[in-house]
């Protein structure tokens, strides 16, 4: 590498280790912690590179990019920083920042685009003023981890493009948290957010209605996997008439669209229509060590809505990490909320957490047996053995999700059987919805088959 590089950190230890490992790359390197030196630094002429974090004791740096790109249109400046939200991205994408890396970044992929940020000289384009912006409190799409930081670059890149976006990704990963925040961060953000369902286009008028609310705005499919093949085909139709202005047109699914159309469940012609850009979300499971983020975020809330103050315990926070939540971001929010309610002290206990998460269920030792035995006491028992198997510890985590599906799987499976598989009659047999019933078929990988006669 060959240049000169400012670098803007209140951290000293963050200053040191990027001055040295630039040096040795073969950089010259001005480094402060102030933001007013950093500019004055700027209006001299000096440096090919700025390295800035975002909170300073005299300033904010992305606030400063702006003012940056006026007085030295096309010097490239990549900001790091702490604040490890989807909304520092967008910002720093905004305010037309080369790169954005969130703390604690990684020093050699800092290096890497450090030299392509020297290597080619930055796009110049003009300036859009910014426009004052409220930041949701409320928005959990927080996280460090890489894959966490690559979806909100890649947010950031196409909230503004007129293309149709396809997010995926399991229930309660946040994906229409992820399509709003596209939307209330883009040019459309004055214009409607409507989110429909398949009976939205329904009827004569169903489409037109749509695009009449949606306007020039966003309108999202919510689970548009679950739509059946009507549906399907009127948002085609739909596609290839938009009007002007039109609105930007997003769709949300929980199942692979790719393996469903595949499989011939999915029009080949709507994958293609919506996929033009395509966001994966990641479960809880893909970024653990966001969890204690999370946790946080959600005791904050907590707190802000009237709640006791609370806190993890370090054995607490321990379960929660190594838990499955297979229920993601939405599950450990309902967790947390629980926690801060019935939480006995301060600080909330392992034990406390164990409780919540059906760890320790309350099971009585079954006595006896045989063909007149409730199935209450037959669980028990089968339980009871499981846990003796483990020799005085405990399951792994996840025990009451693990055991809900085990009796769940055979109870839908034998109910579906006994009404021929017409899911109307089996969600009725049930009483569940048969939204929710088509749900938990596809979540537990049921197969159906219809059969003429009915029970």
């Amino acid at each position: 590498m060959d240049g000169t590089v400012l670098v803007a950190d209140d951290d000293r230890t963050i200053r040191t280790v990027l001055t040295q490992a630039l040096t040795r790359a073969g950089c010259k390197v001005h480094a402060t912690s102030s933001l007013m030196t950093l500019m004055r630094w700027i209006e001299e002429g000096k440096g090919d590179l700025v390295i800035s974090d975002v909170m300073m004791p005299d300033g904010n740096g992305l606030e400063a990019l702006p003012r940056i790109g006026k007085e030295r249109p096309g010097l490239p400046v990549i900001v790091i920083s702490a604040q490890n939200t989807i909304m520092t991205a967008i910002q720093a994408a905004e305010a037309e920042a080369y790169d954005y890396l969130p703390k604690p970044f990684d020093l050699p992929d800092l290096m890497k685009r450090a030299a392509r940020a020297l290597d080619r000289k930055r796009r110049a384009a003009p300036l859009r003023p910014a426009e004052p912006r409220e930041v949701g409190s409320d928005l959990p799409l927080v996280g460090r981890t890489p894959a966490m930081q690559a979806l909100y670059r890649l947010v950031a890149r196409v909230m503004n493009a007129d293309l149709p976006v396809l997010i995926g990704g399991e229930s309660g990963t946040g994906k229409s948290l992820i399509a709003k925040a596209i939307h209330d961060f883009s040019d459309r953000r004055t214009q409607p957010f409507v989110v429909a369902q398949a009976a939205d286009l329904m009827g004569a008028d169903g489409p037109s209605q749509l695009l009449a609310r949606a306007r020039g705005g966003s309108l999202v499919f919510d689970e548009i996997g679950d739509f059946d093949d009507e549906a399907q085909a009127r948002i085609v139709r739909m596609c290839d008439a938009l009007p002007d202005p039109a609105p930007r047109i997003m769709a949300t699914s929980q199942v692979d669209l790719m393996a469903q159309m595949e499989a011939g469940r999915f029009r080949q012609d709507l994958f293609y229509r919506l996929s033009g850009v395509t966001l994966a979300v990641p479960s809880l499971r893909e970024r653990v060590e966001d969890i204690p983020l999370l946790a946080e975020h959600f005791l904050a809330r907590g707190e802000r809505d009237g709640a006791a103050q609370r806190r993890l315990s370090p054995d607490a926070l321990a379960l929660v990490r190594v838990y499955s939540w297979p229920g993601n971001v939405r599950q450990l929010e309902n967790t947390i909320r629980r926690l801060v309610v019935t939480a006995a002290e301060e600080e909330i206990t392992r034990a406390e957490v164990e409780q919540v998460l059906g760890n320790q269920p309350a099971i009585e030792p079954a006595r006896g047996g045989g063909e007149g035995e409730k199935l209450s006491a037959s669980v028990a028992r089968h339980l009871r053995r499981y846990f003796d198997l483990h020799g005085g510890s405990l399951p792994a985590p996840g025990l009451y999700d693990r055991i809900l599906r085990e009796v769940e799987a055979p109870l839908i499976e034998i109910a579906l059987d006994a009404t021929a598989g017409n899911q109307a009659r089996c969600a009725d047999l049930l009483g569940i919805n048969r939204n929710t019933l088509r749900k938990k078929i596809t979540d537990l990988d049921i197969q159906v088959t219809r059969r003429r006669k009915l029970m």
